[in-house]
């Protein structure tokens, strides 16, 4: 499957990522993903598999269920015109994870707005997204950022 190009669903990439052994196997779903790759939606169950050494969600687990969202959404928001990678990640872990927790993303217009102007004239641009992974509840787990490189691809 290219990522490159706009010639499957979101419906199709959610499934597949469903069956994708990272998150297979680290017990993490995609619940939703709306087909115009604006919003997505991620659970993690707490599983024996998937515990750390003092049995809460495991730290990489945590930052792996938030980890092809932005680049995805964004790469398929903006289409073929533009180059989308993942340049840099953090977490900052804030409570330890013993239930289920969720990531939401939402990729709001006026976002997509700023990166088309900031690479109108071929430059690069780095942008940050902020993800809260959280209980059911509301109560936040841990915060992951991730940065991405964004560019114009060059016109032949």
């Amino acid at each position: 499957m290219n990522l490159t190009t706009t010639s499957f669903s979101a419906r199709t990439l959610r499934r597949a990522l469903n069956f994708w052994p990272p998150f297979l196997f680290g017990g993490m779903r995609v619940l939703e993903w709306s087909e115009d790759w604006r919003h997505a939606r991620v659970r993690m169950k707490l599983a024996w598999y998937n515990r750390n050494f003092v049995g809460t969600q495991f730290g990489g687990n945590l930052f792996a269920m938030t980890d092809p969202f932005w680049m995805i959404m964004t790469m398929q928001a903006l289409g073929r015109d533009y180059i989308v990678w993942d340049k840099a990640g953090a977490i900052d872990f804030v409570a330890p994870g013993r239930e289920a927790v969720y990531a939401e993303f939402r990729l709001d217009e006026t976002v997509l707005d700023e990166i088309r102007a900031a690479t109108a004239n071929g430059e690069k641009y780095l942008r940050w997204f902020d993800t809260e992974v959280k209980t059911a509840a509301g109560d936040v787990i841990a915060r992951v950022r991730k940065q991405i490189y964004v560019r114009r691809k060059h016109e032949k």
